[in-house]
């Protein structure tokens, strides 16, 4: 599917969006799901979080799923991956605003978890984003830009691209988008753009993680792909089977039963839509 229905004899392309698979490296089952909805032409990309004790093992099954998957790094720092106590994210954000993150510390972060991505895979990310949005937040999100001119330079081109949560659409009006936008993701994005970083063209896949069925959630996704335009971008949390210990754990299977399924293929071609496939840099922008 690449075209929309005809209008007045004449055929114009379908939205090109982004399904990023985000938590790659945190559970087996996790990387089983990204791998096979890869295989299936359902992602674009995938977040991987270089922190996980699992990520070596897990990075020698990337390079299989190129170029067709982009590759990024999940920024993290609120999971513990079992072996500390997890920083919750509430604290996080309350030690951002309050001036308490940023500096050697963060710019320090940033550099270990991003060599641990070029270590495994031998290249650069395609894209930053971060694990509960975390990139965004005051001190995090400067240190971050530090760190990409120091690696990658001044050129737009040679820069990894970044994920806005500015929602798209009217999706703002879903409480949870608009205080994750309002939470650094409305600043953040203008903050980038003035600074020529890269950035996707509004965000979706919010929800409160709440479907019990594949069907409650296909109701979300239609919403979403209604509102989205061309370089979108929609998060998503696929996992072959319940993660057990994980929050989200029983929710991330019911993602990956809609997304391998007909009925995304069948709300994708409703929508006019098409998931994109290999390189996505052209499809952002710095404007």
């Amino acid at each position: 599917m690449n075209t929309m229905p005809a209008i007045n004899g004449e055929k114009s392309p379908a939205r090109t969006v982004v399904l990023c698979a985000d938590d790659y490296a945190l559970h087996p089952l996790v990387d089983e799901a990204v791998e096979q909805l890869t295989l299936q032409g359902r992602l674009s990309a995938t977040s991987c979080m270089t922190t996980s004790p699992h990520w070596r093992q897990a990075a020698r099954r990337l390079p299989a799923l190129r170029p067709r998957l982009s590759l990024g790094l999940h920024f993290n720092l609120t999971e513990g991956h079992g072996l500390q106590p997890a920083a919750g994210i509430g604290a996080v954000i309350a030690r951002a605003y309050a001036g308490a993150l940023g500096g050697a510390a963060m710019r320090d972060a940033w550099r270990r978890q991003l060599d641990a991505f070029e270590d495994a895979l031998g290249m650069a990310p395609d894209f930053i984003d971060g694990h509960q949005h975390v990139h965004q937040l005051p001190g995090v999100r400067a240190a971050l830009v530090q760190e990409l001119r120091q690696r990658y330079g001044d050129n737009a081109d040679d820069l990894p691209w970044v994920r806005s949560t500015t929602p798209a659409g009217q999706l703002w009006r879903d409480p949870k988008a608009a205080i994750i936008a309002l939470l650094g993701g409305w600043t953040t994005t203008r903050r980038l753009r003035r600074q020529g970083v890269p950035l996707n063209h509004g965000f979706g896949g919010v929800y409160a993680f709440d479907q019990p069925t594949p069907e409650g959630y296909g109701r979300h996704m239609a919403q979403w792909l209604a509102q989205l335009q061309p370089g979108s971008l929609m998060m998503c949390h696929p996992a072959t089977a319940p993660v057990q210990g994980d929050a989200i754990g029983a929710q991330r299977a019911v993602e990956y039963a809609y997304l391998r399924s007909d009925a995304f293929a069948q709300a994708l071609e409703q929508a006019h839509c098409h998931i994109a496939q290999g390189p996505l840099t052209p499809l952002f922008t710095t404007n």
